[in-house]
């Protein structure tokens, strides 16, 4: 018998704990101090740096994902670091630009309750069924990445200030279009988490 063969009887191999995937996850995690800090320094320079930290944060996000699935490198660690790690990047930009005055602070409540709280259910129904993001939760993802790296750059250091209102008002277009998208969806996550518990005690039910 081939080593091959005895591998193939034994079954697959176990995912290790540091692959690419989590290792990504790992970085992005250590990003999130290091942008907090270059946004405090306030200065043109630091506030750039911050932007672009976030903008390399954020990538992360999307490319762990995807070699995850593609390589087969899902782990347990990774399922439960990785929500932490998206949700920490955010929850931080969101809450520094609010403090700056450049975000209002009920647009930051409403994304941080909306994104704790379904994080919290996804958790909860974990047993029940896997809740996966749907392509309006990867809307929103995308539309909260482009407001906040909008409201992060230093405009007014480089463009006149015509120019720079121009482009914050469209940035505020963003944030009222992506509250929209993030409460619709997590009321579309709160409806498919009913059905599922009906469906199964209905199940239940007729099996009794």
């Amino acid at each position: 018998m081939t080593t091959e063969t005895t591998r193939d009887a034994a079954g697959p191999s176990p995912v290790p704990l540091w692959n690419i995937a989590n290792v990504l996850t790992m970085i992005r995690i250590v990003l999130v101090p290091v942008f907090i800090v270059l946004f405090l320094q306030d200065t043109t320079a630091m506030r750039v740096a911050a932007a672009v930290v976030f903008a390399v944060a954020a990538a992360t996000d999307k490319l762990d994902g995807t070699l995850a699935r593609r390589r087969g490198l899902v782990t347990n660690f990774g399922k439960l670091t990785d929500p932490i790690a998206d949700k920490a990047l955010v929850i931080s930009a969101l809450v520094l630009l609010s403090a700056d005055g450049l975000l209002p602070w009920w647009a930051t409540i409403v994304i941080i309750v909306r994104e704790l709280g379904i994080t919290l259910l996804r958790f909860l129904m974990v047993r029940r069924a896997v809740m996966a993001a749907s392509r309006g939760g990867k809307l929103k993802t995308v539309l909260q990445i482009i407001f906040i790296l909008m409201l992060l750059l230093p405009w007014q250091g480089f463009l006149p200030n015509a120019v720079v209102d121009a482009i914050l008002l469209v940035a505020f277009l963003v944030v009222l279009l992506a509250v929209a998208v993030t409460v619709v969806t997590g009321l579309d996550y709160v409806v498919k988490a009913l059905r599922i518990v009906r469906g199964q005690g209905r199940e239940r039910d007729g099996a009794a």
